[in-house]
């Protein structure tokens, strides 16, 4: 099995997800993937849930916090701004104040509780999460590339809709109670069960997208999720117990690819003691990844002797990875 082979056997996988410890060529992966699939002629977005995000300088444009942004023909790349998406929370949250207790203005107590709010650290992660949504509910394009946060991160991600659908079955509970307890006798009372309908739709309208994107998330038909992986000791380790927490919330992961390998072909040129010295631990390196993942591992990505960046980088790595299937394995 190669990267190619899995893509052409199952056609029907819509959303790719690249993840792994920082700095392993997750968004390198996903930029290229991204290229290779619109080349082919499907529209594809390749966005970053990341806020360190860098796909910015790998296209060589400025799309950060500007939506979806056309690279090439079918392609487009967002870079999501966590923290415009907490001002719109925040300004969503005020007019519905006001909507809903006729207020003409927001009290000061309750400005101040949303500002609060909107520092608290899980505040980015939930913004970004609920990005993710509108993006993939909407439906706008044939491929979806997720550039994932790093592991630990991604992990909380991932979380997320089970933390929220959990939540809000315990929410809409409590309210479904309160109505019960209620007497419609009066036209003031069913002002109340009217105020009290429009947060219950509200809380159904949030589990509705928060379900539609967990259930992509884990469809095994529909998503892939690949680990990105370098011939190192503590990378493995991680990437190993990464891969039965990620099993826990059901993500399917479709394999592993493994980047920045040495070509052993150095070793028959005068080469330095380090780089020879180099090339024989990864050696045992990627025997050990052949041993724990075995039909797992997808390919293998030289090391490169320049940066990813700008179109031409980008089609020679997507070349790499999926014209011959293996890589330079």
């Amino acid at each position: 099995m190669s990267l190619r082979a899995v893509f052409d056997r199952n056609p029907e996988r819509r959303y790719i997800m690249f993840g792994g410890k920082g700095g392993l060529g997750k968004t390198t992966f996903s930029a290229a993937t991204a290229y290779w699939l619109a080349s082919q002629g499907h529209r594809v977005l390749v966005f970053s849930v990341d806020p360190q995000a860098s796909l910015s300088d790998i296209f060589q444009r400025d799309i950060f916090g500007k939506g979806p942004v056309k690279i090439m023909e079918n392609l487009w790349a967002q870079e999501i701004d966590a923290d415009n998406r907490i001002r719109a929370y925040q300004e969503e949250i005020r007019q519905k104040i006001l909507t809903m207790y006729g207020f003409d203005s927001i009290p000061e107590e309750i400005e101040q509780y949303i500002q609060a709010a909107s520092a608290e650290p899980a505040m980015e992660e939930s913004a970004i999460f609920d990005a993710v949504v509108d993006i993939v509910v909407a439906g706008d394009y044939d491929f979806y590339i997720y550039d994932l946060v790093p592991l630990g991160h991604a992990l909380y991600y991932l979380s997320m809709a089970k933390v929220y659908d959990e939540w809000i079955n315990k929410i809409t509970h409590l309210r479904e109670e309160m109505r019960e307890h209620e007497e419609m006798v009066s036209r003031l009372k069913r002002q109340k069960v009217t105020e009290e309908d429009q947060i219950l739709g509200e809380l159904q309208y949030i589990r509705g997208r928060i379900s539609a994107s967990s259930r992509i998330l884990t469809d095994r038909e529909k998503t892939a999720f690949f680990f990105v992986v370098v011939p190192e000791k503590m990378i493995l380790i991680d990437t190993l117990k990464a891969a039965g927490l990620f099993a826990e919330f059901d993500v399917p992961i479709s394999g592993y690819v493994v980047n920045r390998v040495v070509p052993r072909a150095l070793l028959q040129e005068k080469i330095p003691a380090y780089l020879r010295n180099r090339i024989q631990m990864q050696d045992g390196y990627l025997e050990e990844i052949r041993q724990t993942f075995g039909d797992m591992v997808l390919g293998y990505v030289p090391e490169l002797d320049t940066d990813v960046t700008g179109l031409p980088a980008i089609e020679h790595l997507a070349h790499i990875m999926y014209a011959d299937g293996r890589g330079a394995g």
